[in-house]
């Protein structure tokens, strides 16, 4: 099991009921397939760098899971297939970045010289 995050652009027309429905139809596949969210962030209506589809604004979420490799495949098949999906993007997260998120949930700020000991 690898450990990605998950971040998805919904389109801005979708109600608030809609755009949690949303959310958890993607963490239930995670689970239903083997995989574990590990944390979930709705961060809501951002300005896109560009226009998408003639929208200049869409809804942000970021998910971290862990899942078997194989699963992002038909995860990717489930966005692609969601038309409230305008885009989405995998990231795999080595061991460093999952330690990173974990202290930045927790509230631990890094300081330069944490860095340069690392």
């Amino acid at each position: 099991m690898s450990n990605y995050e998950l971040m998805v652009i919904f389109t801005p027309v979708l109600s608030e009921d809609e755009y949690k429905a949303a959310q958890k139809k993607f963490e239930s596949l995670v689970k239903e397939n083997g995989g574990e969210v590990l944390h979930s962030k709705p961060w809501g209506l951002k300005s896109l760098a560009y226009p998408v589809a003639k929208k200049t604004t869409g809804l942000y979420w970021v998910m971290e899971y862990s899942a078997p490799t194989s699963f992002n495949e038909k995860l990717k098949i489930q966005l692609l297939r969601d038309e409230s999906v305008m885009r989405h993007m995998f990231t795999v997260l080595d061991k460093y970045a999952v330690e990173y998120n974990a202290k930045k949930r927790s509230g631990v700020q890094h300081s330069v010289t944490e860095k340069a000991e690392a």
